[in-house]
């Protein structure tokens, strides 16, 4: 991939209120030139990550095909490290941005004990939440983060 890959979209104006442009979004994990990956804070779900796109985008189709390949290869990358550490029994991808209209792609490891499995994470609780399970994954989380930093550095720095 071309050095340049962020010059070929033409980002949007930001809107004043966009979550995504006033802030990491999140605990930062690692940013790039183009993206960054960020860890959400969403109560029950210890290994939700975002990527990001840095610039004001809304679509997936603003980016042009270099950039789409760079943005999945980042998503890759992130279920990759979540996949070695943590052995969920499913990774959910979703690209929603209704809620935010930032491009940014949602990442998360899921459990067969998670409150919300097997149904999306935005769903009603289908049981309790198990602190037990969840602590024992937090636990593991440093060394989940520092692999996926170098994994997408290696793979996107001068990208």
């Amino acid at each position: 991939m071309s050095a340049a890959i962020g010059t070929e979209s033409t980002p949007r104006a930001a809107p004043a209120a966009c979550a995504l442009c006033a802030g990491e979004g999140g605990a930062l994990v690692w940013r790039g030139a183009q993206l960054r990956v960020i860890r959400a804070d969403e109560a029950g779900f210890p290994a939700f990550y975002r990527v990001v796109w840095n610039a004001h985008l809304a679509e997936f189709t603003d980016l042009v095909p270099a950039q789409r390949s760079h943005c999945m290869q980042a998503v890759a990358l992130v279920e990759e490290a979540l996949r070695a550490h943590l052995a969920p029994t499913k990774v959910n991808l979703a690209a929603l941005g209704n809620q935010v209209p930032h491009l940014h792609w949602h990442v998360i490891a899921r459990f067969a004990w998670d409150s919300h499995f097997p149904g999306p994470v935005w769903a009603q609780p289908l049981r309790a939440r198990a602190p037990e399970h969840e602590a024992a994954l937090l636990a593991r989380r440093a060394a989940l983060e520092q692999d996926m930093a170098a994994r997408l550095a290696q793979c996107l720095d001068g990208a």
